[in-house]
């Protein structure tokens, strides 16, 4: 990114406070700016939950789906693939939807993912049916790769492109395994639409899979039996993770996978129908205060600090 695009960002900074990122963000975005909202889905309990020896419930076995359901596609009815898995047996601490204490959201920035810019969410929600009975429901919130900058790296990606991910956690009375389902792809830059570069659904999976792994993941020869571990660490917390690829819960195919013409190459299918498994121990934590602080924008200035940057930074790149 241009030294004077980040200069626009540190200007915004430099008249917000400090704060604890905020579990709830959408709660207190100004209603005055127009745009898609939804509302962040609550983890469940560690008290509640009833996890499975695999870590998760299968959605397919109580008529959910893998594959996400997104507006405006062409042909119409096309979604995404929910292709990792933050297993339920993970550390009960992983799966809190909040960036304290090693939560899920400083889980995220160990393996390279941040909010998005500014805190906005441009887009429109995508919905997932994890067979929990809940049906489809919007998804708890995006990440994208944050360039090695926790605050400011995701407008980067926003502008230029990169892997990203949507997430929702399994939480229903008829599924509590508390285990996140992500919809993970690598996208073109903003200039072209976002669209799934080739190869974007498997790459994206295993491009977050290499950043915890700090090795290539060799995504043509990867099988049901294929497993890594790595360890990833921020603001003082580490995290172990064992990954396991799993068949079976979505197929290796293009239908009904969004962008199918353009995504799939040398013949193969949009997707390769593994999942990558990921659970997560927390092995070191911080011995004083467990809070996480970011940059944060003023919250009535969000939206137009948002617009402003953005515009910017497609002019500078």
């Amino acid at each position: 990114m241009h030294l004077s695009a980040y200069f626009v960002f540190i200007l915004f900074c430099s008249t917000s406070r400090v704060t604890a990122l905020d579990d709830n963000l959408a709660s207190h975005r100004s209603s005055a700016f127009p745009r898609h909202f939804y509302l962040r889905r609550s983890s469940s309990s560690s008290a509640s939950r009833n996890v499975p020896p695999e870590g998760y419930y299968n959605p397919l076995s109580s008529g959910g789906s893998m594959l996400t359901q997104v507006d405006g596609t062409y042909p119409p009815g096309q979604g995404e693939p929910l292709n990792i898995i933050i297993s339920g047996n993970s550390d009960a601490a992983v799966l809190v939807d909040q960036s304290i204490n090693g939560g899920l959201l400083n889980y995220f920035q160990s393996i390279g993912f941040s909010g998005e810019c500014l805190g906005q969410h441009a887009g429109t929600a995508q919905r997932a049916d994890l067979g929990d009975g809940n049906g489809f429901f919007n998804e708890t919130a995006e990440k994208r790769w944050n360039y090695g900058d926790p605050q400011l790296g995701t407008c980067k990606e926003t502008v230029q492109g990169g892997d990203h991910f949507r997430y929702w956690i399994q939480s229903g009375s008829a599924g509590n395994s508390g285990a996140i389902f992500m919809a993970t792809s690598y996208e073109f830059p903003l200039s072209m639409g976002h669209d799934i570069v080739p190869n974007g659904y498997n790459l994206g999976r295993d491009w977050l899979i290499g950043n915890i792994t700090k090795s290539p993941i060799p995504t043509l020869n990867l099988t049901n039996s294929s497993t890594f571990s790595g360890t990833t660490s921020a603001n003082s917390y580490t995290y172990h993770n064992n990954i396991q690829y799993v068949s079976g819960l979505l197929q290796n195919s293009s239908m009904g996978v969004n962008h199918n013409a353009s995504v799939p190459i040398n013949g193969l299918n949009a997707i390769d129908g593994l999942v990558a498994v990921i659970e997560v121990t927390i092995t070191g934590q911080p011995q004083g205060s467990k809070s996480s602080a970011v940059c944060s924008i003023e919250r009535p200035f969000y939206g137009l600090a948002f617009l402003m940057a953005i515009t910017l930074l497609s002019l500078l790149s």
